[in-house]
């Protein structure tokens, strides 16, 4: 019996590669990438322009492992947040958020997460493995789906601000963002992408190198160190120094501006000082920061900032020039809010 393998682990050269060592023509591989990547088939008899005996070379050489939507939850305010099931039982959570003119999709890119950040519930979860590319794609494509059917209008925008950080599965989540953004597969502008992470400066490089197309978002919350240790416990062993540096190397090789999400707690980085240090930290490089409106995590021990203490950072930094936003929570009734992924099941 033939061990069959994941048809969208291969690429279209992997296809062509197939199709000629089996006698059949290689622009069929186009067709089939088509299928897999546009159209999103989870099913070889739905490819109605290939052949019955193509159909049938492909169904005993191949297989798909495709996400399950295991629960829907619509919050009051319009947000859906899914309970995604993987192929094999593990779950991960993804978002569509609405607004007036755009709707925005929050994905996953690990079963659980690599990092510790004592904030966040999917931190409280044990990181059980990476997603593969296809259950990322299949994430988007779902969402997409949902946009369409809820708001008419196509999926306009992702984040990759959902369950793991991103850059520690930075492989699969660049090839699925290839499927996305492929004129062959869903077409979605780089520019419509950004990619949220925790700071590897490493890795920040890396995308650098790669001159990867999409944008760049830090999870900050905190410009002085001994606060971001206490807050990011991971972060012991990645400098403020190291992470700047790696975002001055970004924005001289791309000439993007960098976004730093923020959120202000109580009694931990709402004091004048923490103000201080992040003017001082967003005047090293062009960027623009996103304060973030905290919806509370069980178990942590984290409370929201007051008004004024937002409002006292908004105040510093429009006094600096430079650009912040104030963002408000989304579906927070269900658990689907900045840091609350955690495959929690709501009421």
């Amino acid at each position: 019996m033939v061990s069959k393998k994941d048809i969208r682990s291969l690429s279209k050269e992997d296809l062509s590669v197939f199709l000629e060592s089996h006698g059949q023509a290689t622009y069929r591989s186009a067709q089939i990438y088509q299928w897999l990547w546009q159209k999103g088939v989870h099913n070889f008899d739905e490819m109605t322009n290939l052949s019955k005996s193509l159909r049938g070379l492909l169904e005993s050489h191949f297989e798909f492992f495709p996400v399950a939507i295991d629960l829907q939850q619509r919050s009051e305010d319009g947000t859906i947040k899914n309970a995604v099931k993987l192929h094999d039982g593990l779950m991960v959570e993804s978002v569509l958020i609405p607004s007036a003119s755009r709707t925005t999709a929050c994905i996953s890119s690990q079963v659980g997460c690599s990092l510790d950040c004592q904030f966040c519930a999917t931190a409280q979860l044990k990181r059980l493995r990476n997603l593969n590319a296809d259950e990322i794609f299949d994430q988007v494509f779902t969402i997409d789906q949902q946009s369409r059917a809820y708001y008419k209008r196509p999926l306009s925008n992702i984040v990759f601000m959902g369950m793991g950080e991103p850059l520690m599965n930075y492989k699969n989540v660049v090839l699925a963002i290839d499927k996305i953004t492929d004129a062959k597969g869903l077409g979605l502008s780089p520019r419509r992408i950004t990619l949220s992470t925790s700071g590897i400066p490493k890795m920040i490089k890396k995308m650098a190198d790669d001159k990867v197309r999409f944008r760049l978002a830090v999870s900050l919350h905190s410009a002085r160190q001994e606060i971001r240790e206490q807050i990011m416990p991971f972060t012991k062993k990645i400098t403020l120094t190291d992470l700047q540096e790696s975002l001055r190397y970004w924005a001289e090789h791309t000439g993007q501006i960098i976004t730093y999400e923020y959120v202000v707690w109580k009694h931990i980085n709402d004091s004048q000082i923490d103000i201080n240090a992040l003017v001082a930290f967003c005047k090293q490089i062009p960027c623009k920061v996103n304060l973030i409106e905290y919806n509370p995590v069980e178990g942590t021990g984290f409370e929201a900032a007051s008004s004024t203490a937002i409002q006292h950072y908004v105040s510093a930094l429009e006094k600096s020039r430079i650009p912040v936003t104030f963002r408000r929570s989304r579906g927070g009734d269900i658990d689907a809010a900045c840091g609350q992924l955690a495959n929690k099941v709501g009421s």
